[in-house]
């Protein structure tokens, strides 16, 4: 009997031994990870750089000692991200939901100061922002929020991809200090707004002097080819809550601010015992020398397109095949049903992937990834995909009379 919470549906299999983007389980088998834990081995398994400078942190005996003394590492890995971001203050935790937590409390307080008594944020449905109480009621699925009410209030629901439902907004509520989004939707299936509707957003948002706050936890750091989606975009966010991949495996999470967020919190507003710690500061420092040294942003473009297009063209004519969409390597193939069975199947032909939002393959690889790899993910999930859509559709269940 496991003693572990049972708040996970495991897949059966258990890796030892991991390089570069290829994963051994216990029996010895091999597979390509197409996934990097959800986006966040940027740098694979077994780095050197990353190996190196995490066996020396540990040697030196300092891994934590709190946020009441300096923390040179903390210091080196706040200014890394300043000059990858444009922004000016980083504050550090542990995980994707608290950075998005302290986003939140950055806006209210935000709104506070403006003389807002209840300040509320826009968020968007399909969104995803984490399961705590305050993130889980900014996320826009129902499935996640369900038996935790009372959620949190002081949100603003609208579609992705309609400026004049935020503009609508705007008109009616006087309360709305911040817009949050995730500038492309990961779980909630892949979803990549028009460049256009962000610029757009983003203008709104300066008219009337709200908070644009980029959620790129997931879609961040390098993933979609620019170090920021928001940086395709040609602006920079006030708020930039991060996490997932900026530790290269390492748990650490960073909420950076800066124009009209910047200074917002000051001592005694927020904080994080394990926070910013040593260990974290050093593998957030050697994971983005690392993608800088290897350039590993231009090849996310590169193996990105070598994936997509290679999908496009080995699932060309394949029905049931909706579309193949992403940026560089976040990619998403939408399939017209469910088709969680194809984790199983994948993983049964050594290929490490999952399923969101029911009916959409996410592909989140490691960004050390080479093309040949990348031809060889297709090689492998091509096929499946077209051996699980040609089984026969599982009819719905009829309803009983009385």
């Amino acid at each position: 009997m496991s003693h572990v919470m049972n708040t996970y549906a495991r897949l059966p299999v258990a890796f030892v031994r991991g390089e570069g983007v290829w994963l051994w389980d216990q029996s010895g088998k091999k597979y390509l990870d197409g996934l990097a834990g959800i986006a966040v081995n940027t740098l694979g398994y077994g780095h050197p750089a990353l190996v190196k400078a995490l066996t020396e942190r540990i040697a030196s005996g300092i891994t934590h000692t709190s946020n009441l003394f300096n923390i040179p590492d903390q210091e080196a890995a706040a200014d890394r991200i300043a000059e990858i971001t444009g922004l000016d203050e980083v504050f550090f935790c542990n995980s994707g939901c608290e950075a998005n937590e302290a986003a939140i409390k950055v806006a209210r307080l935000y709104g506070h100061k403006r003389g807002v008594e209840r300040p509320e944020i826009i968020v968007f449905e399909h969104a995803f922002h984490g399961r705590t109480l305050a993130t889980l009621s900014a996320t826009g699925s129902r499935k996640v929020q369900a038996g935790f009410e009372p959620l949190v209030s002081g949100f603003v629901r609208v579609q992705l991809d309609d400026l004049d439902a935020v503009r609508a907004v705007a008109e009616r509520n006087k309360n709305v200090v911040a817009v949050l989004i995730e500038p492309i939707q990961g779980e909630g299936g892949i979803h990549v707004p028009r460049m256009e509707y962000l610029r757009g957003l983003k203008d709104i948002c300066d008219q009337h002097e709200w908070l644009f706050m980029a959620d790129e936890v997931q879609c961040g750091l390098g993933r979609t080819g620019q170090w920021f989606v928001y940086q395709h975009a040609g602006f920079q966010p006030d708020v930039l809550p991060l996490a997932k991949g900026l530790g290269g495996g390492v748990a650490v999470g960073a909420c950076v601010t800066g124009n009209r967020a910047k200074g917002i919190f000051t001592p005694g507003k927020h904080g994080s015992t394990f926070g910013g710690n040593p260990l974290a500061c050093t593998a957030v420092v050697a994971t983005l020398d690392a993608m800088k040294k290897e350039n590993l942003l231009g090849n996310a473009t590169a193996v990105g397109r070598t994936i997509r297009d290679g999908l496009v063209e080995a699932l060309k004519g394949t029905a049931g095949v909706v579309e193949v969409r992403g940026m560089g390597l976040m990619i998403g193939i939408e399939l017209d049903r469910p088709c969680a069975e194809i984790v199983s199947m994948a993983l049964e032909n050594g290929l490490v992937l999952n399923v969101t939002a029911d009916s959409v393959i996410r592909l989140l690889p490691p960004l050390v990834m080479t093309e040949a790899e990348g031809r060889q993910l297709v090689d492998i999930l091509a096929p499946v995909i077209k051996v699980f859509l040609a089984r026969p559709v599982a009819a719905a269940p009829s309803a009983k009379a009385g």
